[in-house]
C-alpha cells in the first residue's frame, strides 16, 4: 500500500465534520422553510427575499433547484463516510471543502433568519467564493477519479451549487441594494439590471472556461436566468428588458459548455 493510501487520523475526522456540516445544513433548511411556526426565508427580512423585492429575482419555481442540490449534498455525505472513501486522496483533497459550502450554505439560512439583509450578502459572497475554490479542486485535481459516483457526487452537485449560487448572490445582492438605494434610482432600473446580467453572462463563461467546459454550473445558472426572465415577463416588478437579456445570457452561457460536453460524447465514435 503507497502512502497516499494510508490511513491517518484525519480521515476519520472529515467523514465526521462532513456528516456533521450536511446535518446543519438541513436543520438550518428546515428552519429556513418554516416548518416549525417562523416565516419561510421569503417572508425574512421585510419580504426583501421574495419574488418581487428587486429586479433580478427570479420567480418561486426556480428555487425547486435547492431539493436536487440538498439531494446531491446528502448522497454525497453517506457516500464520503463509507469506509472505501476514508482514504481516498480525492475525498482528501475535497472533503473539506464541501463541507466549509454545507456549513455557509446552512449559515445564510441562519442569517437570514436571525440576522441583517447585509449579513446575509456577506454571508452568500463567502459561500460563492468557498464554492469557487472547491470547483476549480475539483476539475482541476490530479487524483484518480471514483468512476460515475465521483463524477455525479463531486463534480455535478458542487457545479450545480455554484452555478445556482452564482444567481443567488446577483438577487441577494440586488435584494440589499434595493432597500438602500434612493427611490428615485428605480428610473434606471431597466439599464442597471441588463448591465449586472451583462456581468453574469461574463462571470458564467469565466466559470466554464476555467472548468475545462464543465456543463452543470451553466444548467443551474442559465435555470435561474430563465426563471429569473419569467418573472420579469410576469410578475411584479415588470421589466421586458431585463427579461429578454435574461433569456439572452442563459443561452450565451448554457451553449458553449452543452455543444462541448456533446462534442466529448460523441468523440469516441468520431474517432
Amino acid at each position: 500500500m503507497n502512502a497516499t493510501a494510508q490511513w491517518r487520523g484525519t480521515d476519520l475526522a472529515r467523514q465526521i465534520v462532513v456528516l456533521s456540516a450536511v446535518s446543519f445544513m438541513l436543520i438550518a433548511a428546515v428552519i429556513g422553510a418554516g416548518a416549525f411556526g417562523d416565516s419561510a426565508v421569503q417572508d425574512q427580512q421585510g419580504g426583501a427575499l421574495d419574488t418581487d423585492g428587486s429586479y433580478l429575482a427570479p420567480a418561486g419555481p426556480a428555487f425547486s433547484i435547492w431539493s436536487v442540490i440538498y439531494l446531491g449534498l446528502i448522497s454525497y455525505a453517506i457516500w464520503q463516510a463509507l469506509p472505501g472513501q476514508r482514504t481516498s486522496p480525492r475525498q482528501r483533497a475535497l472533503g473539506w471543502l464541501i463541507a466549509l459550502t454545507m456549513t455557509l450554505n446552512g449559515l445564510w439560512l441562519v442569517a437570514a433568519r436571525f440576522g441583517t439583509l447585509l449579513l446575509t450578502v456577506v454571508v452568500i459572497v463567502l459561500l460563492l467564493a468557498a464554492l469557487c475554490w472547491t470547483f476549480r479542486t475539483a476539475v482541476a485535481t490530479r487524483e484518480p477519479r471514483g468512476g460515475a459516483t465521483d463524477s455525479v457526487l463531486i463534480d455535478g452537485v458542487t457545479g450545480l451549487h455554484l452555478g445556482w449560487v452564482t444567481l443567488a448572490t446577483v438577487a441577494n445582492t440586488a435584494a440589499w441594494l434595493t432597500t438602500i438605494v434612493p427611490a428615485e434610482w428605480e428610473g434606471a432600473a431597466d439599464a442597471i439590471g441588463v448591465a449586472v446580467l451583462i456581468v453574469v453572462a461574463l462571470i458564467g463563461l469565466g466559470i466554464a472556461w476555467r472548468s475545462a467546459w464543465r456543463v452543470t454550473p451553466a444548467i443551474a445558472l442559465a435555470w435561474g436566468l430563465g426563471w429569473l426572465a419569467a418573472e420579469r415577463f410576469s410578475g411584479q416588478p415588470q421589466s421586458g428588458p431585463i427579461g429578454v437579456t435574461a433569456l439572452v445570457v442563459a443561452a450565451v452561457v448554457l451553449l458553449p459548455p452543452a455543444i462541448v460536453s456533446g462534442l466529448r460524447l460523441i468523440r469516441p465514435s468520431i474517432d
